[in-house]
This record gives structure tokens, sequence and C-alpha cells, in this order.
């Protein structure tokens, strides 16, 4: 089936995913969005959007047409993302393309920002403008989609898209009895893992992997303006001080779950150390299915709506297996980012995720696969998680 066609030229459509493509690991939390504008010269002038609180794609666009002194009353423009109509940060982009006296907008995909959601578009046309909405199918608007998944995820789902790393050997193998794990990947695999990295608004780990690994978590195999904020799951605050994911560079977040009154003295000086370093170290709740005897585990529902009132976008976990088996049976996993090794290690080892034990097929986790290409040796995999078919019979273990 042929793709529906834009009564706009095709070519001023053509790029702009690219374009907005490059305001990954710069706009965050803002959408990544690409702006062109074509005056009735002919002449196009394009952006996308910078840091948040600077310019958005359609203002750097209208910063370029005025520099060349073009005059756009009467021209057109294409945007992936609606324009925004409230003040924000910014003003709205949309009295500014109002201003110039264009005379129609292309919009490939509608702003779910309930502060947007339509009355960017509305604004426009109440102006004159002629507005154009690419349907859903359109590759254009498939892209901006794909791109700002995690935007998309907090407005209207209230939290982050959450996406699983996980490096393995080809028969699903994470880390050896011994507990090695670096490095079971080549290098253009950790490269790709870092341009995924630089894409999230947060890295995630638990205690567990950060005890046993000490990563540092940040982008540094790709260069990036942002680092993602480092989000570290410690129930009780057992990462020392000293950790490298508490080191420079950006922003460190450590949540622990309520201390226990035997542990309250403790878990405050731990707090105060971790404090010390500059990490922000906050309380969230418990989930409330632990038995009194065992360690309390991080209520990862609660997590994802506190992050999201921080708007993070898109959350990236590099974990152990209980961690990423407790995301998954939690239902709250959404995407996986597998990368497969051309080796065997055999028995004995920790797996991709532990979940289970599960008496029928039904109840796994059921995934369907949106990619698989060759990084170097390995495989890289992305695969969606569905909605699951049966509930599983045991809660997920210990996050952290």
């Amino acid at each position: 089936m042929t793709a529906p066609q834009s009564a706009f030229d095709p070519r001023w459509l053509a790029g702009l995913d690219t374009l907005a493509e490059q305001a990954t690991g710069l706009s965050e939390p803002n959408p990544r969005v690409a702006c062109r504008i074509i005056a009735p010269d002919g002449r196009a002038f394009e952006g996308h959007t910078q840091r948040a609180g600077g310019p958005h794609a359609e203002i750097v666009a209208l910063r370029a047409a005025a520099a060349a002194g073009a005059d756009l009353r009467g021209g057109s423009a294409v945007v992936t993302l609606e324009p925004c109509s409230h003040h924000g940060r910014t003003p709205p982009c949309c009295d500014a393309l109002i201003e110039v006296g264009l005379a129609r907008v292309l919009v490939a995909l509608r702003d779910p920002n309930p502060l947007v959601s339509g009355r960017g578009i509305e604004r426009l046309r109440a102006a004159g403008i002629t507005v154009e909405l690419l349907p859903p199918e359109h590759p254009l608007a498939a892209a901006t989609r794909a791109l700002n998944v995690g935007f998309l995820s907090r407005m209207e789902h209230g939290r982050p898209w959450v996406r699983l790393k996980i490096a393995a050997s080809l028969d699903g193998i994470t880390a050896l009895a011994n507990g090695a794990s670096q490095w079971i990947t080549g290098t253009a695999a950790r490269r790709d893992g870092h341009l995924w990295r630089k894409r999230a608004g947060a890295v995630l780990s638990g205690s567990g992997t950060v005890l046993a690994d000490d990563p540092r978590l940040d982008v540094r195999l790709v260069p990036t303006e942002v680092q993602p904020v480092r989000v570290l799951l410690d129930s009780q605050l057992r990462v020392p001080a000293a950790a490298r994911v508490l080191q420079p560079p950006g922003q460190v977040w450590v949540y622990h779950t309520p201390a226990q009154p035997a542990d309250a003295a403790a878990l405050r000086a731990r707090r105060a150390a971790l404090e010390a370093t500059g990490a922000r170290v906050q309380e969230i709740a418990a989930t409330p299915d632990r038995p009194p005897s065992a360690h309390p585990r991080i209520d990862l529902a609660a997590l994802l709506r506190d992050l999201a009132a921080r708007e993070i976008n898109e959350l990236h976990v590099e974990a152990g297996q209980r961690l990423n088996g407790a995301w998954l049976q939690a239902g709250l996993a959404d995407e996986l980012l597998l990368y497969l090794a051309p080796t065997l290690l055999g028995q004995g080892g920790a797996g991709l995720a532990q979940i289970g034990p599960l008496s029928a097929l039904t109840q796994g986790v059921a995934l369907a696969y949106t990619e698989v290409s060759p990084l170097g040796p390995d495989l890289r995999i992305r695969a969606q998680v569905l909605a699951p078919q049966a509930p599983a019979p045991q809660p997920p273990p210990p996050t952290a």
C-alpha cells in the first residue's frame, strides 16, 4: 500500500525526522521537534528544539529567516509536532508563526500535552492560516511518534517510557556465576548502548548492580550536550559514597524505602554521606506485599509517578536479572533493548530477567519484535512488551 500523500510538496517534508533527531540529548524534557519554513520565493529555513528554556524549532527557523531578510508573508511551514499555544518556559510558537503572516502550516503529529492538544492548530486556523494534519500512518508522523515515545507516554499515561537494556550471550547469560560480565558484547554494541543512554531523560540501576560492577552510567562513548539523570534504587542505602555512579558529571537521584525503627539512625547517617556527594536522596513508598522479616522493595509504580512529575520522558534501565524481572512482572516495562553476543556461556550464570516460577506458558511475558540489527559481531534486538495474557503467580523479587 502506498504511503498517504500530503497536499504539501513532499520535498518540504524530506529529512525533517533526521533534523528532529538532532534534539536528542539536548531538548529534555521538551519533545524533539523540527520545523522547516518556506518563503514564497522558495527559500527554506529550518531548525530543531534547543535546550529547555531555549528556542523551540519554530523560533530557530524563524530567526534564520529573519537573519536572511526573508519575507515570509504567504509562506508555509512544516512542523513535526503541533506548535505550542501556551506560555511555558518560552512564549507560544503559534503566535510567532501568525505574526510573520504564514498562509499554510503542516503538522505531522498533534501534541498530547493537555496544555496544547489541538489548541495550537485551532489558534492558527482562527488566524486564517490553513492547517493540515498528517494522518497517523504517514511516515513522518510515525517517525515523530517513535522519536518522542517517552514524551507521549508521560503526557498520555502519566509515566515515562521504560526501556530495559540487557547485554547477554546467545544463551541468555548476562554474568557468570562469579559475577564477571565485562564485556560480553563488543565495542560497537557498547557504543550503541551509550546512544540509547543519550536519548533517555534518566538512566536507572539498582544497588545490587552498582555494588557488583561499580558502573558510571553516564554517556561517554558518544558526544552529548546534556547528561541524563542517573537514578539509583537503593532501598537501604547500601551503596558507598565513593561509588562511581555518584561522581560527576550530571545529577544523581537516589531512592530508598522508609527505615525500619531499628535502622533509622544508621539510615540517616548513610543518607547524609550520599547527600554530601551532591546526590538528591529521597524516600519513596515500599510495596506492601513483603513479609515483615524481608527487606522492603521500592514501589516501582510510585517511582514512575515521581519521575514523571520530574519531567522524565524515557527511563533507560541497566540492571540485573532481579530488577529486570521486577519491572516485567509489575507490567511496567515497555521495551527491551537486547544485545546478544555470539557466544555460549552455559549454566550457572545470571539470566536476562528473573520471573516466575511459572506454571503455564501463557504466564510468560509476551513480546513483539520491532527490530533486529547486526552491530559488529553482535545482534541488537528491540522488542516491545505486550499486554500480559495471564498474571504471573509470584510477586516480583526485591529490586534493591
